[in-house]
């Protein structure tokens, strides 16, 4: 239960902190961060949680890398579920604050809220296959650099800056295409809000990165030479077997 609550936090603060600065402060008149700024704010998101909750729950935020990470051998199955039903509850109490903050200003227009999307619904206009291609390839990229900084033989303690920091260059490349995603928990909260469109374009953000994490957890198993627990397991047995 403590990882739950954990993975529920820090989804939250993913979605308010990176979806609350494309919101409030992206267009700001004249004082805008724009996509830079928005950019750095969603890999701060990640990078503080994952010194706050990283020995919690592993600090995955996103249903995407919990499969990546099992496929990778990295998780256990059993906690996949639980897992990805706490980040999704986690990104809707977090849009769901932000709704609050934004709709107290005088005039507030929902807008897109920014949610994902593609076609007329990109920002710059990209259609479905680029949005498809876009998201299955970062979301590979982003779980190839958290297979690589958490690995036992990478640098210790460094883990969280390399992954906040793959996530700022993942939106930077990214936020003219699908206002970027990698992230089905991301995408639920904000399309949940904005409903119509974004409903029904839902499913591209749920299945592409998806499809990229799990490409990328075979591939880094395979890379890496990683085995899973259960092998561990078995091998360490049949040591011990052989010592005696």
């Amino acid at each position: 239960m403590k990882k739950l609550v954990a993975e529920f936090i820090g989804t939250l603060w993913l979605v308010l902190g990176g979806c609350g600065s494309a919101v409030l402060a992206g267009a700001f008149p004249e004082l805008g961060i724009g996509f830079v700024g928005v950019s750095i704010a969603f890999g701060l998101t990640v990078l503080t949680m994952a010194y706050a909750i990283g020995h919690i729950s592993g600090c995955h935020l996103n249903p995407a890398v919990s499969v990546g990470l099992w496929i990778g051998g990295r998780f256990d199955k059993k906690d996949l579920l639980p897992y990805i039903a706490a980040q999704v509850l986690g990104g809707i109490a977090g849009a769901g604050i932000l709704y609050l903050i934004a709709s107290g200003k005088e005039g507030f227009v929902l807008g897109n809220f920014a949610a994902n999307g593609f076609g007329e619904h990109s920002i710059g206009g990209y259609g479905m296959t680029a949005a498809l291609v876009t998201e299955i390839v970062m979301t590979f990229m982003f779980l190839i650099v958290i297979l690589g900084a958490t690995h036992p033989k990478a640098p210790a303690g460094f883990g969280g800056l390399a992954i906040g920091l793959a996530l700022t260059l993942i939106h930077l490349i990214s936020i003219p295409v699908t206002q970027t995603s990698v992230n089905p928990a991301r995408s639920t909260s904000q399309a949940l809000f904005v409903g119509d469109w974004a409903l029904g374009q839902l499913w591209l953000f749920w299945l592409a990165p998806i499809v990229g994490a799990a490409l990328a957890g075979l591939v880094y198993k395979w890379m890496a030479g990683d085995k899973d627990k259960g092998q561990k397991i078995k091998d360490k047995g049949q040591r011990i077997k052989d010592k005696g």
